[in-house]
Protein backbone atom coordinates (compact mmCIF):
# COMPACT_ATOMS: atom_id res chain seq x y z
CA UNK A 1 0.00 0.00 0.00
CA UNK A 2 1.19 3.97 -1.14
CA UNK A 3 2.57 5.44 2.04
CA UNK A 4 0.37 8.89 1.32
CA UNK A 5 1.79 10.13 4.45
CA UNK A 6 4.99 11.21 2.85
CA UNK A 7 3.10 13.90 1.14
CA UNK A 8 2.86 15.37 4.47
CA UNK A 9 4.36 18.87 6.00
CA UNK A 10 3.92 21.48 8.20
CA UNK A 11 1.44 23.42 5.24
CA UNK A 12 -0.88 20.01 4.73
CA UNK A 13 -2.86 18.11 3.15
CA UNK A 14 -5.81 18.30 4.82
CA UNK A 15 -7.84 15.90 3.50
CA UNK A 16 -6.37 13.37 0.83
CA UNK A 17 -10.18 11.82 -0.89
CA UNK A 18 -10.16 8.81 -2.53
CA UNK A 19 -13.31 8.01 -4.80
CA UNK A 20 -13.72 4.52 -6.46
CA UNK A 21 -17.44 3.29 -8.12
CA UNK A 22 -16.74 0.11 -9.76
CA UNK A 23 -20.75 0.49 -11.55
CA UNK A 24 -19.69 3.75 -13.32
CA UNK A 25 -15.80 2.36 -13.71
CA UNK A 26 -15.06 5.76 -11.61
CA UNK A 27 -11.56 6.38 -10.03
CA UNK A 28 -10.19 9.64 -8.56
CA UNK A 29 -8.83 11.27 -6.03
CA UNK A 30 -9.07 14.96 -4.11
CA UNK A 31 -6.41 16.50 -2.53
CA UNK A 32 -7.11 19.32 -0.26
CA UNK A 33 -3.97 21.07 0.23
CA UNK A 34 -4.11 24.59 2.80
CA UNK A 35 -7.21 26.18 3.73
CA UNK A 36 -5.96 28.58 6.17
CA UNK A 37 -6.59 31.51 3.57
CA UNK A 38 -10.24 30.05 2.54
CA UNK A 39 -12.09 27.22 0.75
CA UNK A 40 -9.53 25.53 -2.11
CA UNK A 41 -9.71 26.48 -5.37
CA UNK A 42 -8.35 23.92 -8.08
CA UNK A 43 -9.39 21.98 -11.24
CA UNK A 44 -10.52 18.51 -11.71
CA UNK A 45 -7.89 16.86 -14.51
CA UNK A 46 -8.74 14.08 -16.22
CA UNK A 47 -6.17 11.57 -17.71
CA UNK A 48 -5.42 8.09 -17.57
CA UNK A 49 -1.88 8.07 -15.97
CA UNK A 50 -2.38 10.37 -12.59
CA UNK A 51 -1.64 9.45 -10.08
CA UNK A 52 -2.08 10.27 -5.71
CA UNK A 53 1.17 12.11 -5.93
CA UNK A 54 0.51 13.88 -8.86
CA UNK A 55 -2.58 15.35 -7.33
CA UNK A 56 -0.88 16.04 -4.53
CA UNK A 57 2.19 18.29 -5.67
CA UNK A 58 -0.96 19.67 -7.84
CA UNK A 59 -2.40 20.91 -5.03
CA UNK A 60 0.54 22.27 -3.29
CA UNK A 61 1.00 24.20 -6.02
CA UNK A 62 -2.61 25.72 -6.22
CA UNK A 63 -2.07 26.55 -2.75
CA UNK A 64 1.19 28.67 -3.44
CA UNK A 65 -0.53 29.93 -6.44
CA UNK A 66 -3.45 31.21 -4.58
CA UNK A 67 -0.91 32.97 -1.73
CA UNK A 68 1.09 34.52 -4.29
CA UNK A 69 -1.53 35.77 -6.06
CA UNK A 70 -3.07 37.26 -2.70
CA UNK A 71 -6.24 35.22 -2.94
CA UNK A 72 -8.27 34.52 0.08
CA UNK A 73 -8.04 30.91 -1.01
CA UNK A 74 -6.08 27.81 -0.56
CA UNK A 75 -5.48 25.23 -2.46
CA UNK A 76 -6.53 21.83 -3.76
CA UNK A 77 -6.66 19.96 -6.21
CA UNK A 78 -9.07 16.54 -7.86
CA UNK A 79 -7.86 13.87 -10.94
CA UNK A 80 -10.08 11.25 -12.45
CA UNK A 81 -8.57 8.37 -13.82
CA UNK A 82 -9.91 8.00 -17.78
CA UNK A 83 -9.54 8.98 -21.12
CA UNK A 84 -10.64 12.93 -21.74
CA UNK A 85 -11.58 11.69 -25.03
CA UNK A 86 -13.83 9.35 -24.03
CA UNK A 87 -17.51 9.65 -25.91
CA UNK A 88 -19.78 13.14 -23.99
CA UNK A 89 -22.07 10.38 -22.78
CA UNK A 90 -19.42 8.38 -20.87
CA UNK A 91 -17.80 11.43 -19.20
CA UNK A 92 -20.77 13.15 -18.10
CA UNK A 93 -21.76 9.87 -15.92
CA UNK A 94 -18.17 10.18 -14.25
CA UNK A 95 -18.16 14.03 -13.96
CA UNK A 96 -21.20 13.87 -12.33
CA UNK A 97 -20.58 10.72 -10.24
CA UNK A 98 -17.22 12.45 -8.87
CA UNK A 99 -19.50 15.78 -8.15
CA UNK A 100 -21.71 13.77 -6.15
CA UNK A 101 -19.05 12.31 -4.57
CA UNK A 102 -16.88 15.59 -3.12
CA UNK A 103 -20.77 17.15 -2.71
CA UNK A 104 -20.02 17.46 1.32
CA UNK A 105 -16.22 18.66 0.92
CA UNK A 106 -17.55 22.11 1.27
CA UNK A 107 -13.89 23.47 1.71
CA UNK A 108 -12.68 22.88 -1.91
CA UNK A 109 -14.89 24.89 -4.92
CA UNK A 110 -14.03 22.99 -8.14
CA UNK A 111 -12.67 24.43 -11.39
CA UNK A 112 -12.11 22.53 -14.91
CA UNK A 113 -8.36 21.63 -15.60
CA UNK A 114 -6.85 19.34 -18.25
CA UNK A 115 -8.75 17.06 -19.61
CA UNK A 116 -12.19 18.98 -18.17
CA UNK A 117 -13.95 22.13 -19.31
CA UNK A 118 -16.74 24.56 -19.07
CA UNK A 119 -19.27 21.84 -20.34
CA UNK A 120 -18.33 19.74 -17.56
CA UNK A 121 -18.37 22.61 -15.13
CA UNK A 122 -21.94 22.91 -15.86
CA UNK A 123 -22.55 19.14 -15.19
CA UNK A 124 -21.24 19.62 -12.22
CA UNK A 125 -23.30 23.37 -11.02
CA UNK A 126 -26.68 21.08 -12.16
CA UNK A 127 -25.25 18.30 -9.60
CA UNK A 128 -23.90 19.90 -6.47
CA UNK A 129 -23.52 23.84 -7.27
CA UNK A 130 -20.15 25.02 -6.17
CA UNK A 131 -18.22 25.44 -8.94
CA UNK A 132 -16.01 28.06 -11.23
CA UNK A 133 -15.16 28.04 -15.10
CA UNK A 134 -19.05 27.75 -16.26
CA UNK A 135 -19.98 28.81 -19.61
CA UNK A 136 -21.27 32.32 -19.71
CA UNK A 137 -24.57 31.06 -20.10
CA UNK A 138 -24.80 29.76 -16.50
CA UNK A 139 -22.94 32.95 -15.47
CA UNK A 140 -19.74 32.41 -15.66
CA UNK A 141 -16.28 33.25 -17.24
CA UNK A 142 -15.21 30.49 -19.25
CA UNK A 143 -12.04 30.19 -18.22
CA UNK A 144 -10.47 28.05 -21.38
CA UNK A 145 -12.44 30.36 -24.05
CA UNK A 146 -10.93 33.62 -22.85
CA UNK A 147 -7.38 32.28 -21.98
CA UNK A 148 -7.51 33.61 -18.81
CA UNK A 149 -4.13 32.00 -18.13
CA UNK A 150 -2.59 32.83 -21.54
CA UNK A 151 -3.39 36.71 -20.47
CA UNK A 152 -1.22 36.19 -16.82
CA UNK A 153 1.55 34.45 -19.00
CA UNK A 154 1.73 37.51 -21.87
CA UNK A 155 2.26 40.11 -19.05
CA UNK A 156 4.27 37.57 -17.24
CA UNK A 157 6.63 37.71 -19.85
CA UNK A 158 6.61 41.58 -20.31
CA UNK A 159 7.86 42.21 -17.04
CA UNK A 160 10.25 39.21 -16.99
CA UNK A 161 11.99 40.55 -21.00
CA UNK A 162 13.24 43.77 -18.58
CA UNK A 163 15.60 41.34 -17.57
CA UNK A 164 16.40 39.56 -20.80
CA UNK A 165 18.62 40.77 -23.47
CA UNK A 166 16.11 41.16 -26.14
CA UNK A 167 12.93 42.45 -26.93
CA UNK A 168 9.47 40.73 -27.55
CA UNK A 169 9.24 41.99 -30.87
CA UNK A 170 10.25 39.80 -33.66
CA UNK A 171 11.08 36.99 -30.42
CA UNK A 172 11.09 33.18 -31.48
CA UNK A 173 8.42 31.20 -29.38
CA UNK A 174 8.06 27.52 -28.75
CA UNK A 175 5.06 26.60 -26.59
CA UNK A 176 4.94 23.06 -25.67
CA UNK A 177 1.64 21.88 -25.71
CA UNK A 178 -1.06 23.59 -28.11
CA UNK A 179 -4.22 23.49 -25.61
CA UNK A 180 -6.39 25.81 -23.96
CA UNK A 181 -3.38 27.33 -21.96
CA UNK A 182 -0.60 27.01 -24.96
CA UNK A 183 -2.47 28.78 -27.79
CA UNK A 184 -3.75 31.53 -25.61
CA UNK A 185 -0.62 32.21 -24.72
CA UNK A 186 0.59 32.44 -27.90
CA UNK A 187 -2.04 34.09 -29.30
CA UNK A 188 -1.93 36.77 -27.05
CA UNK A 189 2.20 36.79 -27.20
CA UNK A 190 1.96 36.65 -31.45
CA UNK A 191 -0.19 39.46 -31.23
CA UNK A 192 2.44 41.54 -29.20
CA UNK A 193 4.91 41.07 -31.62
CA UNK A 194 6.41 37.37 -31.27
CA UNK A 195 6.77 35.10 -33.70
CA UNK A 196 5.65 30.93 -32.80
CA UNK A 197 8.03 29.01 -34.45
CA UNK A 198 7.17 25.49 -32.91
CA UNK A 199 4.42 23.84 -30.79
CA UNK A 200 3.44 20.37 -30.24
CA UNK A 201 -0.06 18.29 -29.42
CA UNK A 202 -0.39 14.54 -27.59
CA UNK A 203 0.04 13.32 -31.62
CA UNK A 204 3.14 15.04 -32.30
CA UNK A 205 4.89 18.67 -33.32
CA UNK A 206 4.88 21.23 -36.40
CA UNK A 207 7.93 23.92 -36.77
CA UNK A 208 8.43 26.98 -39.26
CA UNK A 209 11.84 28.84 -38.24
CA UNK A 210 9.98 31.61 -40.38
CA UNK A 211 6.83 31.37 -37.97
CA UNK A 212 3.58 29.72 -37.59
CA UNK A 213 -0.07 31.04 -38.10
CA UNK A 214 -1.76 30.58 -35.10
CA UNK A 215 -5.18 31.61 -36.06
CA UNK A 216 -4.83 28.82 -38.57
CA UNK A 217 -3.27 26.46 -35.69
CA UNK A 218 -6.26 27.02 -33.78
CA UNK A 219 -8.98 26.31 -36.27
CA UNK A 220 -6.77 23.01 -37.00
CA UNK A 221 -7.51 21.75 -32.93
CA UNK A 222 -11.32 23.18 -33.23
CA UNK A 223 -11.78 21.15 -35.76
CA UNK A 224 -10.45 18.07 -34.22
CA UNK A 225 -7.30 17.22 -36.02
CA UNK A 226 -3.46 17.40 -34.95
CA UNK A 227 -1.25 20.37 -35.14
CA UNK A 228 1.31 18.21 -36.97
CA UNK A 229 -1.50 18.60 -40.22
CA UNK A 230 -0.43 21.83 -40.26
CA UNK A 231 0.66 22.54 -44.10
CA UNK A 232 3.81 25.17 -43.93
CA UNK A 233 5.97 23.48 -41.70
CA UNK A 234 7.98 20.84 -41.11
CA UNK A 235 6.15 17.47 -38.80
CA UNK A 236 7.56 15.94 -35.82
CA UNK A 237 7.58 13.90 -32.63
CA UNK A 238 6.08 15.42 -29.61
CA UNK A 239 9.06 16.18 -27.53
CA UNK A 240 10.86 17.34 -30.80
CA UNK A 241 9.91 20.66 -29.46
CA UNK A 242 12.76 20.54 -26.60
CA UNK A 243 14.93 20.54 -29.53
CA UNK A 244 13.28 23.81 -31.44
CA UNK A 245 15.79 26.77 -30.79
CA UNK A 246 13.79 30.01 -29.81
CA UNK A 247 14.05 32.69 -27.52
CA UNK A 248 10.99 31.89 -25.68
CA UNK A 249 10.17 28.54 -24.33
CA UNK A 250 6.33 27.77 -22.31
CA UNK A 251 6.00 24.09 -21.32
CA UNK A 252 2.09 24.40 -21.34
CA UNK A 253 1.17 20.32 -20.94
CA UNK A 254 1.63 18.02 -18.36
CA UNK A 255 3.85 17.90 -14.91
CA UNK A 256 7.80 16.98 -15.66
CA UNK A 257 8.26 17.12 -19.18
CA UNK A 258 11.73 18.58 -18.44
CA UNK A 259 13.96 17.33 -16.04
CA UNK A 260 18.04 16.25 -15.96
CA UNK A 261 18.21 14.29 -18.68
CA UNK A 262 16.75 16.39 -21.06
CA UNK A 263 17.08 19.82 -20.09
CA UNK A 264 20.10 19.96 -21.89
CA UNK A 265 18.36 19.91 -25.07
CA UNK A 266 16.58 23.54 -24.21
CA UNK A 267 18.31 26.56 -26.45
CA UNK A 268 16.04 28.99 -24.97
CA UNK A 269 16.54 32.70 -23.48
CA UNK A 270 14.02 32.25 -21.11
CA UNK A 271 11.06 29.73 -19.95
CA UNK A 272 8.06 30.62 -18.52
CA UNK A 273 6.33 28.42 -17.09
CA UNK A 274 2.37 27.79 -18.52
CA UNK A 275 1.45 24.63 -16.89
CA UNK A 276 2.15 23.41 -13.21
CA UNK A 277 5.08 21.58 -12.28
CA UNK A 278 5.93 20.94 -15.72
CA UNK A 279 9.97 21.26 -14.97
CA UNK A 280 11.60 19.55 -12.18
CA UNK A 281 13.90 21.71 -9.64
CA UNK A 282 16.78 20.21 -10.85
CA UNK A 283 16.50 21.02 -14.29
CA UNK A 284 16.11 24.66 -13.26
CA UNK A 285 18.80 24.74 -11.07
CA UNK A 286 20.08 23.47 -14.57
CA UNK A 287 18.76 26.47 -16.43
CA UNK A 288 19.89 29.15 -13.90
CA UNK A 289 23.75 27.90 -14.16
CA UNK A 290 23.54 28.47 -17.65
CA UNK A 291 22.04 31.88 -17.72
CA UNK A 292 18.68 30.84 -19.05
CA UNK A 293 15.27 32.61 -16.90
CA UNK A 294 13.31 30.40 -15.69
CA UNK A 295 9.79 32.39 -14.21
CA UNK A 296 7.98 29.33 -12.10
CA UNK A 297 4.53 27.86 -12.77
CA UNK A 298 2.82 29.45 -9.61
CA UNK A 299 3.70 32.58 -11.06
CA UNK A 300 3.70 32.92 -14.42
CA UNK A 301 0.38 31.09 -14.52
CA UNK A 302 -1.85 32.13 -11.68
CA UNK A 303 -4.14 34.34 -14.40
CA UNK A 304 -6.99 31.13 -14.29
CA UNK A 305 -7.10 30.94 -10.84
CA UNK A 306 -7.52 34.46 -10.32
CA UNK A 307 -10.08 34.67 -12.65
CA UNK A 308 -11.68 31.61 -11.32
CA UNK A 309 -12.16 33.78 -8.00
CA UNK A 310 -13.18 36.49 -8.94
CA UNK A 311 -16.18 34.36 -11.06
CA UNK A 312 -16.63 33.25 -7.64
CA UNK A 313 -17.36 36.69 -6.06
CA UNK A 314 -19.14 38.00 -9.28
CA UNK A 315 -17.03 39.42 -10.99
CA UNK A 316 -17.01 40.54 -14.66
CA UNK A 317 -14.38 39.61 -17.38
CA UNK A 318 -13.00 42.89 -17.64
CA UNK A 319 -12.50 43.17 -14.03
CA UNK A 320 -11.38 39.70 -13.83
CA UNK A 321 -8.72 40.28 -16.68
CA UNK A 322 -7.80 43.72 -15.06
CA UNK A 323 -7.17 41.93 -11.80
CA UNK A 324 -4.88 38.89 -13.35
CA UNK A 325 -2.77 41.98 -15.23
CA UNK A 326 -2.23 43.53 -12.50
CA UNK A 327 -1.39 40.99 -10.20
CA UNK A 328 0.58 38.84 -12.54
CA UNK A 329 2.87 42.02 -12.95
CA UNK A 330 3.50 42.90 -9.80
CA UNK A 331 4.43 39.27 -8.37
CA UNK A 332 6.58 39.05 -11.29
CA UNK A 333 8.19 41.82 -10.82
CA UNK A 334 8.62 41.15 -7.32
CA UNK A 335 10.50 37.90 -7.65
CA UNK A 336 12.74 38.88 -10.10
CA UNK A 337 13.88 41.71 -7.84
CA UNK A 338 14.56 39.34 -4.85
CA UNK A 339 16.23 36.91 -7.90
CA UNK A 340 18.61 39.99 -8.53
CA UNK A 341 19.08 41.60 -4.99
CA UNK A 342 19.74 38.14 -3.28
CA UNK A 343 20.95 35.97 -5.91
CA UNK A 344 19.02 32.82 -5.76
CA UNK A 345 16.79 30.70 -7.85
CA UNK A 346 13.63 32.49 -8.89
CA UNK A 347 11.67 29.50 -7.35
CA UNK A 348 13.40 29.98 -4.17
CA UNK A 349 12.42 33.80 -4.66
CA UNK A 350 8.41 32.92 -4.90
CA UNK A 351 8.12 30.12 -2.31
CA UNK A 352 9.67 32.74 -0.04
CA UNK A 353 6.61 35.25 -1.34
CA UNK A 354 3.68 32.32 -1.15
CA UNK A 355 5.16 30.77 2.10
CA UNK A 356 5.25 33.55 3.99
CA UNK A 357 1.64 34.43 3.23
CA UNK A 358 0.33 31.20 3.85
CA UNK A 359 1.81 30.98 6.74
CA UNK A 360 0.60 34.36 7.97
CA UNK A 361 -2.86 33.57 7.08
CA UNK A 362 -2.35 30.04 9.64
CA UNK A 363 -1.46 32.40 12.27
CA UNK A 364 -4.67 33.59 12.68
CA UNK A 365 -6.43 30.13 12.49
CA UNK A 366 -6.98 28.18 15.57
CA UNK A 367 -6.30 23.90 15.03
CA UNK A 368 -9.37 22.58 13.79
CA UNK A 369 -10.86 19.79 11.87
CA UNK A 370 -13.01 20.09 8.94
Amino acid sequence: MQDIFKFYDDLGPAKILHVYEPQIHLKGVLVVDNVAAGPSVGGIRMAPDVSTEECFRLARAMTLKNAAAGLAHGGGKAVIYADPKMPSEQKEVLIRGFANALRDIEEYILAPDMGTDEKCMAWIKDEIGRVVGLPRELGGIPLDEIGATGWGIRHAVDVALADCDFELAGARLVVQGFGAVGRNAAHFLVDQGAILVGTCDSLGSIYNPNGLDVEHLMEIKDAGASVTTYADGQAGERDAVIDMACDIWIPAARPDVIHAGNVDRLQTRLVVEGANIPITHEAEQMLHQRGVLCLPDFIANAGGVICAAMEYKGATKTAAFGAIEERLRRNTRQVLDEVKSRRILPREAALDLALKRVKRAMSFKRWAIF
